[in-house]
């Protein structure tokens, strides 16, 4: 069902309504790298010296430049972990575009949604971010211990609160609070593995730029299914 899914999502991407946000998606995801970059090499340029004396060979010059480069490598690293709280904060922005797409494509049957506000949407986004980055404090101090499995605790914690955040924003477009919560508990263990499938490529540097928008395609199908199956 979870491949069926993201397939499904996969399938509707020369749609020009999900095209559309699909671009937006990877401008505002850039844009928020690149600031990131940029505030990390002024801070370089801030603190390192114009020349640096080293024994024997003298002074030497150009260590920002270098440096410069070195921290280019540095943020494509970074992106590996910038782009969960990335995902999750871009959210609400992305909701409602992409659900109404696929909805209209593949249920074009179903009653009209309920329309969430934009505020509700950011503010339960908002939650969620302080969540993730929360949780992901605390397990920069296990990823040390974790030796070779470190990226595997990575996707599996991630994979966990990206589940339960794109799923419970799907379904309050259709359902009230408590049926939500009532069905994620019921479909728990699924809902983890469609996040943590979602969170592995979210570590992979310029892939990870188009998943936030299609993991809501892909739960808006799993949310349908699920309701299908009367799960």
């Amino acid at each position: 069902m979870i491949l069926k899914a993201f397939l499904s999502a996969l399938s509707q991407l020369g749609d020009r309504r999900f095209r559309r946000v699909l671009g937006l998606g990877v401008l505002l995801a850039l844009a928020l790298l690149f600031a990131a970059y940029a505030g990390f090499l002024q801070l370089i340029w801030w603190l390192t010296p114009d020349s640096v004396d080293l024994p024997i060979v003298g002074p030497v010059t150009g260590v920002e430049t270098l440096l410069g480069w070195a921290s280019l490598v540095l943020m494509l690293g970074l992106s590996v972990f910038l782009m969960v709280p990335v995902a999750s904060a871009f959210t609400g922005f992305f909701l409602e575009e992409v659900a109404q797409a696929v909805e209209a494509r593949h249920y074009p049957h179903l009653p009209p949604a309920r329309t969430m506000p934009m505020a509700e949407a950011v503010r339960q986004s908002i939650n969620f971010l302080g969540l993730i980055v929360a949780v992901n404090v605390v397990a920069l101090f296990i990823y040390p211990f974790a030796g070779p499995a470190a990226p595997l605790v990575f996707w599996v914690v991630n994979g966990f609160l990206l589940g339960r955040e794109y799923f419970t924003l799907v379904a309050l477009r259709r359902l009230a609070p408590a049926e939500v919560k009532a069905m994620r508990r019921r479909n728990g263990l699924q809902l983890w593995l469609a996040g943590t499938l979602m969170a592995a490529p979210l570590s992979m540097p310029i892939v990870n730029l188009v998943i936030p928008v299609l993991g809501v395609a892909t739960f808006t199908h799993l949310f349908h299914r699920l309701m299908a199956a009367g799960r």
